[in-house]
Protein backbone atom coordinates (compact mmCIF):
# COMPACT_ATOMS: atom_id res chain seq x y z
CA UNK A 1 0.00 0.00 0.00
CA UNK A 2 3.18 2.24 0.79
CA UNK A 3 3.85 1.81 -2.55
CA UNK A 4 1.09 2.93 -4.44
CA UNK A 5 1.19 6.43 -2.28
CA UNK A 6 4.95 7.06 -3.64
CA UNK A 7 4.46 6.31 -7.17
CA UNK A 8 2.28 9.22 -7.98
CA UNK A 9 4.86 11.70 -8.53
CA UNK A 10 7.41 10.76 -11.63
CA UNK A 11 11.17 11.55 -11.18
CA UNK A 12 13.62 12.68 -13.44
CA UNK A 13 14.26 10.21 -15.83
CA UNK A 14 10.60 9.43 -16.38
CA UNK A 15 10.42 13.15 -16.59
CA UNK A 16 13.08 12.98 -19.36
CA UNK A 17 11.21 9.73 -20.81
CA UNK A 18 8.07 11.82 -21.42
CA UNK A 19 9.95 14.76 -23.18
CA UNK A 20 11.96 12.32 -24.91
CA UNK A 21 8.50 10.10 -26.32
CA UNK A 22 7.02 13.76 -26.98
CA UNK A 23 9.82 14.80 -29.29
CA UNK A 24 10.08 11.46 -31.43
CA UNK A 25 6.30 11.85 -31.72
CA UNK A 26 6.04 15.44 -32.58
CA UNK A 27 9.52 16.07 -33.86
CA UNK A 28 11.16 19.22 -32.83
CA UNK A 29 9.64 22.37 -35.19
CA UNK A 30 6.19 21.55 -33.40
CA UNK A 31 7.54 21.18 -29.62
CA UNK A 32 7.37 25.13 -29.46
CA UNK A 33 3.98 25.35 -31.22
CA UNK A 34 2.53 23.05 -28.84
CA UNK A 35 3.51 24.90 -25.78
CA UNK A 36 2.05 28.03 -26.95
CA UNK A 37 -1.25 26.83 -28.04
CA UNK A 38 -1.05 25.38 -23.98
CA UNK A 39 -0.04 28.38 -22.62
CA UNK A 40 -2.84 30.12 -24.57
CA UNK A 41 -5.61 27.33 -23.71
CA UNK A 42 -4.40 28.25 -20.12
CA UNK A 43 -4.72 31.83 -20.09
CA UNK A 44 -8.23 31.41 -21.58
CA UNK A 45 -8.85 28.83 -19.37
CA UNK A 46 -7.55 31.45 -16.52
CA UNK A 47 -9.33 34.59 -17.97
CA UNK A 48 -12.74 32.63 -17.96
CA UNK A 49 -12.60 31.45 -14.42
CA UNK A 50 -11.69 34.86 -13.21
CA UNK A 51 -14.97 36.00 -15.43
CA UNK A 52 -17.11 33.54 -13.61
CA UNK A 53 -16.45 34.29 -10.10
CA UNK A 54 -16.73 38.02 -10.82
CA UNK A 55 -20.07 37.65 -12.30
CA UNK A 56 -20.80 35.37 -9.05
CA UNK A 57 -19.55 38.06 -6.77
CA UNK A 58 -21.57 40.41 -9.00
CA UNK A 59 -24.95 38.52 -8.63
CA UNK A 60 -24.37 38.49 -5.04
CA UNK A 61 -24.10 41.64 -3.99
CA UNK A 62 -27.27 42.41 -6.28
CA UNK A 63 -29.00 39.76 -4.05
CA UNK A 64 -28.11 41.03 -0.81
CA UNK A 65 -29.02 44.79 -2.17
CA UNK A 66 -32.00 43.59 -2.91
CA UNK A 67 -32.93 41.68 0.11
CA UNK A 68 -31.76 44.33 2.17
CA UNK A 69 -34.26 46.98 0.07
CA UNK A 70 -37.09 44.73 0.57
CA UNK A 71 -36.86 44.13 4.39
CA UNK A 72 -36.30 48.40 4.83
CA UNK A 73 -39.58 48.23 2.96
CA UNK A 74 -41.02 45.80 4.71
CA UNK A 75 -40.08 47.77 8.05
CA UNK A 76 -41.75 51.03 6.64
CA UNK A 77 -40.67 54.01 9.31
CA UNK A 78 -39.20 51.94 11.26
CA UNK A 79 -35.86 51.03 8.91
CA UNK A 80 -34.19 53.79 9.70
CA UNK A 81 -33.99 52.39 13.35
CA UNK A 82 -32.98 48.45 12.95
CA UNK A 83 -28.98 48.45 12.83
CA UNK A 84 -26.94 47.17 9.59
CA UNK A 85 -25.86 43.89 11.66
CA UNK A 86 -29.83 42.94 11.93
CA UNK A 87 -29.96 43.45 8.20
CA UNK A 88 -27.07 41.22 7.55
CA UNK A 89 -27.98 38.32 9.97
CA UNK A 90 -31.30 38.35 8.07
CA UNK A 91 -29.83 37.95 5.04
CA UNK A 92 -27.54 35.29 6.06
CA UNK A 93 -28.54 31.87 4.70
CA UNK A 94 -29.20 29.47 7.13
CA UNK A 95 -26.59 26.89 7.84
CA UNK A 96 -27.30 23.49 5.57
CA UNK A 97 -28.52 20.09 6.96
CA UNK A 98 -25.69 17.62 7.11
CA UNK A 99 -27.81 14.83 8.64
Amino acid sequence: MNAVAFAGLPGGSEVLLVLFVFLLLFGAKKLPELSRALGRSLGEFKKGKEDLEREIRDVEKDMHKAATEDIREEAGPAAEKVKESEIKSANEPAAPDRS
